[in-house]
């Protein structure tokens, strides 16, 4: 098993990456390539756009790679998303890409393309307290397809789709815009005022699209700063609402999030 480390986004930290790299050598199951490219900086990016999409091309047409493992997220595959999932070359067809975060943008794309996406941690997540449970996670997935590495509530056979709120709301109705009839859609976000929540919430189940879903389960709003003034509803009474009055079902919740426990949640199972 080869996977291969691109950063679509924002650069790697060294020390991350050396973690990880030790972790693959010491569990001996799989050959880890970290790409040059993930160390590249480009003021907010791992490199310029052409640098960082030329890389992921690179990864994606090697026939002896089985994995796209996305370093980290941040901000930034948007602008190359639509890129890599045009023209795409033979071999990409054959593996799985593995991220979360802004790395949803990816996975949204190369799903409407028919590649095989999973959200769940990257590398950059070694660094989180408790990282190493959540890189061993994803290993075991990419690795053996363990099925103690997925999210508890999927449903054998049934496809779900997990992303970022804030990334959902952002790509919506653009032509990376995955199909999402019938999918059980999970979400979580970081860092978000409850009002920003309110409006992702607003924008998403008033997608047409989005609407297809089969229902939405709501993994951890973490991290949320204090509004001023308060904005008097939380979180997930916020989600509640929104799909009450799109006709979604709330579904419950579900085990992602910015964290180290983030669970692995495969677009489609059965094509896993």
């Amino acid at each position: 098993m080869k996977i291969a480390v691109v950063a679509p986004s924002c650069t790697l930290r060294p020390e991350a990456a050396e973690a990880v790299a030790s972790i693959v050598a010491a569990r001996g199951d799989a050959e880890l390539v970290i790409h040059p490219q993930c160390f590249f900086s480009d003021g907010h990016f791992a490199g310029p756009d052409e640098a960082r999409l030329a890389a992921l091309r690179e990864v994606m047409a090697d026939e002896s790679v089985d994995s796209v493992w996305f370093a980290r997220g941040g901000y930034g595959s948007n602008r190359i998303a639509e890129a890599a999932a045009t023209d795409l070359p033979p071999a990409a067809g054959s593996k799985t890409y593995l991220g979360y975060s802004d790395g949803g943008f990816l996975l949204a794309a190369f799903d409407r393309a028919g590649l095989s996406v999973a959200h769940g941690p990257m590398v950059q997540d070694i660094a989180r307290p408790g990282g190493e449970s959540a890189i061993h996670r994803a290993l075991d997935w990419l690795v053996r397809r363990d099925p103690a590495a997925l999210e508890p509530g999927l449903a054998p056979g049934k496809r779900a789709m997990a992303f970022n709120l804030t990334v959902l709301s952002h790509l919506a109705g653009t032509p990376i815009e995955p199909n999402f009839n019938g999918a059980e859609l999970l979400i979580e976000d970081v860092a978000e005022h409850e009002y920003r929540i309110d409006r992702s919430m607003f924008h998403i189940t008033g997608s047409a699209a989005i609407r297809g879903v089969s229902a939405i389960r709501m993994g951890r709003m973490s991290d949320i700063p204090d509004n001023d003034p308060v904005f008097g509803t939380d979180a997930e009474s916020i989600v509640r609402d929104w799909c009450a009055r799109s006709g979604i079902p709330f579904a419950g919740h579900a085990d992602i999030g910015h964290d180290a426990a983030n669970r692995v949640v495969p677009f489609n199972l059965a094509r896993n």
